[in-house]
């Protein structure tokens, strides 16, 4: 028996034989096109059936998932159709002469460049999407096709390079046990898809061709893959099969009841997302609402700054998709390792201490007008509380207000509707929690982002690898500050949120609710976990 330690998308379980995936490569040489006009009617036509393809795989992942898979290829769809990345294509072949294949592999190659050496693991792992859209336009140029092992009759593990989102889809789900790759990120639209599909994955494995038709066990809980175990292993890992989908069972029973502990003290749970995709896994897991929409994600993945239009119906289309209920939208955080073209960013030696999120807002208010613009606009349509970040100082509440206030008179001059949203305020640095009495007089409600005010208050960098060890999320310094936070929040009666990933932390769960926090907003897939160990939590006299 051969053991190899992974890295894990989730904690699920698989055991089946070993199929090998075999990728179809295309050779891409530079040449000089011998007729550009006959190359780039090759384009044209790889780029409507590419579109076409796109288009049957939305319906098929539609039909067999959600509409928030499907949406993983409609944003595909939106990157070939992107008219910055359409347009260099087409004249690196008219003007510089190049096959319709070298263009299309040069122009994708750079943008998948610009992507994978950003320092965020969601951002880069966007890449893989860049990757997936431009061999797609590669292989239907070439006229090959890709076998999905749909010949296979028997229940298998898939092992490959890497899986891209369109590889995935196109297997035959009913027979798939689970991914081994040598590559791949957690944040791919593989591994999305993959969780959704609870298929466990293990990726960074150094995958050998001889295990093809070999038995296996992958083991995402413990982010281990064993090779031909032996019967004892495989009796001892059904039988955990086994007990986690009853585990299943029982959780999908609690969805709809409310976050209640054993004493009666109530929590609102609410999901954090990145895409208006996403509120499909918060529904189906029990979000009472949306406690963070990361808007940033928006203006990533695109050449320009998305109008008012654009921001407005994306925004309102949360909103009805979740009638009634709580939204939070965070203004765009964007700065960092969060970096669009068109805002022309200057490098900076610090980037998470710099011209970041409200700075940038506040710095070029017209920019931001947009956005506060489409948002009242919005709220018309429900209940939208607008969510600031990285705020330090009352002054800087006081003037978003100033914009909005003078946003609302644009609207009402022009006869546009609008609604009156709720204003809060992100504590994600030390300074904030410090000062929250006075914060707390400005704000109509606190979210806590953790991951930021751990960063700050511990003086780490979050995204460094190498310090790992030394990142404590209960450090007593952090849990002060946030008690603090909630303690000011409470004195000026304002409802306090922790939507970092500490809210999903079950070992800090009966903290937060001990010093009084009302709200809990984690990743949908923490939320019926979470709510399990609120339910079984009692809480003593102290935190009621």
């Amino acid at each position: 028996m051969l053991t190899i330690k992974g890295q894990s998308i989730s904690s699920e379980l698989a055991i089946g034989t070993i199929r090998y995936y075999r990728h179809i490569k295309n050779i891409i040489h530079d040449a000089v096109a011998a007729d550009t006009d006959a190359e780039l009617a090759r384009y044209r036509s790889a780029y409507r059936k590419c579109m076409d393809q796109l288009q049957h795989l939305h319906d098929k992942t539609l039909r067999q998932l959600s509409a928030e898979e499907a949406d993983i290829f409609e944003m595909h769809r939106m990157l070939l159709a992107d008219s910055q990345f359409h347009n260099a294509i087409e004249t690196s072949i008219m003007q510089e002469h190049k096959t319709a294949e070298y263009a299309v592999y040069s122009v994708g190659q750079k943008l998948w460049e610009r992507f994978i050496n950003m320092e965020d693991p969601y951002l880069q792992a966007r890449g893989a999407d860049i990757q997936d859209v431009m061999n797609r336009l590669l292989f239907v140029l070439s006229g090959k096709n890709e076998s999905a092992l749909d010949n296979i009759t028997e229940p298998f593990i898939v092992m490959a390079q890497d899986l891209s989102p369109s590889e995935t889809v196109q297997m035959n789900t009913s027979r798939l046990l689970g991914f081994i790759t040598r590559e791949g990120s957690p944040y791919s639209h593989t591994a999305i898809l993959a969780k959704t599909m609870s298929i466990p994955a293990l990726m960074h494995i150094d995958i050998d061709e001889n295990w093809d038709g070999h038995l296996a066990i992958i083991d995402g809980k413990n982010q281990c893959l064993y090779i031909d175990p032996d019967e004892a292993l495989i009796r001892k890992y059904q039988a955990e099969i086994n007990s986690d989908k009853k585990k299943r069972e029982a959780l999908q029973a609690i969805r709809d009841l409310p976050a209640i502990t054993q004493d009666g003290h109530e929590v609102k749970l609410y999901a954090n997302i990145n895409t208006p995709s996403d509120i499909t896994a918060a529904i189906s897991q029990g979000a009472e609402g949306i406690g963070l929409f990361r808007s940033e994600f928006l203006y990533l993945n695109v050449h320009e700054y998305p109008d008012e239009e654009v921001q407005y119906s994306i925004y309102r289309s949360v909103l009805e998709r979740m009638p009634d209920r709580h939204i939070v939208i965070r203004t765009l955080d964007l700065g960092t390792d969060k970096r669009s073209p068109y805002l022309a960013l200057e490098p900076e030696e610090n980037p998470a201490l710099g011209y970041r999120a409200i700075r940038i807002c506040l710095n070029q208010p017209e920019l931001f007008k947009v956005q506060l613009r489409a948002l009242l606009r919005a709220a018309a349509h429900g209940s939208l509380h607008i969510l600031l970040p990285m705020i330090i100082s009352v002054q800087e509440i006081r003037r978003v207000k100033e914009l909005l206030a003078v946003c609302k008179k644009e609207l009402t001059d022009e006869g546009t509707p609008y609604g009156n949203p709720i204003l809060g305020i992100m504590i994600e640095t030390p300074a904030a929690a410090v000062m929250a009495d006075e914060l707390a007089a400005e704000a109509d409600f606190f979210s806590i982002g953790t991951n930021d005010l751990a960063q700050y208050t511990l003086a780490l960098d979050r995204n460094n690898a190498r310090l790992h060890t030394f990142y404590d999320p209960h450090h007593p310094a952090l849990i002060r500050l946030i008690g603090m936070t909630a303690e000011a929040a409470h004195r000026h009666n304002i409802p306090v949120c922790i939507c970092g990933e500490s809210g999903a932390d079950l070992t800090l769960t009966k903290t937060f609710l001990s010093m009084g926090i009302d709200a809990l907003s984690v990743a949908p897939s923490a939320l019926l976990p979470l709510k399990q160990a609120i339910r079984g939590t009692t809480l003593d006299s102290a935190g009621k």
